[in-house]
């Protein structure tokens, strides 16, 4: 057996690395959950989610992953044999996409190649055909921990206004909150939903859905079935509606402590600390490539995402070797390629509770690796990534 010294760096693009605030917030007991003192613990925790999404609308907390998330939008909005408009943007889409299959919802699909951010011209085209409003929501995927591409959640608004048309707009937040600013109100999302075991530092566990009063209409009339999911049920005054039965207090006591550490941080700081460790990667990424076999898979920098990066490979490289001597040699875990991608690309992620020492370490071990495993690259990677930090450290 391998004993592997130190802490191991958990760069997958979820879960993320778990602060040790977090992790001792929630080492306590548990608690009478109906009692004065975790009610309001948790009231605030729904109140204090909402500047996140930078919303006032409804919050609703479950005790799911992000499909759970997923799902609750669905089935609280839609009826059966309602069609949805999918922009495809990339693995995460054509899941939702499937989900909303599995409830008997019809998809009319937006193809995209997986390499660009979808094109909202294309969303209003298909907007304006539908002269009879038959599609009753836009499920829109902000960041896409697959291809590594974000969104532009605006240009889609305006392209569904710009076609006068009536659906709704929902946006999937899971790998973009606290990555990269996302406005709910602002920007005329609907509803949105998140998840905490990304760039909110929690355990996997609990997903978030925020709905505007115009998705919250929507549900009065939808028909697919819902039990644990409904909002109507979780909107009761009683707390144990809130989570539709015992509350899953130790996520919630570690999510008060998120929040706290995000706020004490600042939003605005929050995501020029993405920016800026996501600059690194692409740096260093930049000058691997320069040896033929590896390039980003999202071709137009400004479409990149600030939490992941999807790096392909060339046709005949061993990447499974390069995620193995990583993991078993220098304790570092990248993310694997999905979909078309898998066996294709590798991923960094760098998002949530991570600094530049961190980052560099990461590049660092990344470029042994491939040096290791014979994989062609140009090599000072990690030296471009340090230029780059030591850049913005002048700032």
């Amino acid at each position: 057996m391998t004993v592997l010294r130190g802490r191991n760096f958990l760069q997958t693009p979820g879960p993320t690395n778990v602060p040790g605030r977090i992790l001792n917030a929630m080492h306590r007991p548990a608690v009478e959950f109906s009692g004065p003192d975790f009610v309001e613990l948790s009231r605030s925790c729904f109140e204090d989610l909402k500047p996140l999404f930078r919303t006032s609308d409804e919050m609703f907390i479950y005790a799911a992953n992000g499909h759970g998330a997923w799902e609750t939008a669905l089935v609280n909005t839609l009826s059966p044999g309602d069609r949805i408009l999918v922009p495809h943007t990339g693995n995460f889409s054509a899941a939702w996409q499937r989900m909303a299959e599995s409830h008997g919802l019809v998809a009319v699909e937006v193809p995209n190649d997986w390499q660009h951010a979808i094109e909202a011209d294309a969303v209003e085209e298909v907007l304006r055909a539908d002269q009879a409003h038959e599609i009753k929501a836009v499920l829109l995927v902000h960041t896409d921990t697959a291809t590594s591409i974000t969104a532009d959640v605006p240009a889609v608004r305006r392209a569904i206004d710009a076609a006068g048309h009536p659906a709704l707009l929902m946006v999937d937040t899971i790998a973009s909150l606290l990555t990269v600013d996302f406005r709910m109100d602002d920007w005329g999302v609907d509803v949105a939903v998140g998840a905490g075991q990304k760039g909110l530092m929690m355990p996997p566990g609990l997903s978030f859905t925020a709905v505007s009063a115009k998705g919250l209409a929507a549900a009065e009339k939808a028909k697919l079935p819902r039990a644990y999911w409904n909002w109507g049920d979780r909107l009761e005054k009683q707390n144990y509606r809130w989570f539709c039965g015992t509350a899953p207090e130790h996520l919630i006591f570690g999510l008060r402590e998120a929040i706290d550490m995000v706020n004490e941080e600042g939003m605005d700081a929050v995501f020029a600390r993405h920016a800026r460790l996501a600059g690194a990667v692409h740096r260093a990424v930049e000058v691997w490539g320069q040896a033929g076999a590896l390039s980003f898979n999202a071709a137009v920098p400004e479409q990149r995402a600030t939490s992941v990066t999807t790096i392909h490979v060339a046709d005949g490289i061993d990447i499974e070797a390069l995620h193995v001597l990583l993991r078993e040699k220098f304790n570092v875990a990248l993310g694997y390629g999905l979909g078309t991608l898998q066996g294709r690309a590798f991923r960094i992620g760098h998002m949530g509770d991570l600094n530049e020492p961190m980052i560099l370490g990461t590049l660092a071990s990344v470029e042994a690796g491939l040096a290791a495993c014979g994989i062609p690259h140009e090599p000072h990677g990690t030296s471009a990534a340090i230029a780059w930090l030591a850049e913005q450290a002048q700032r």
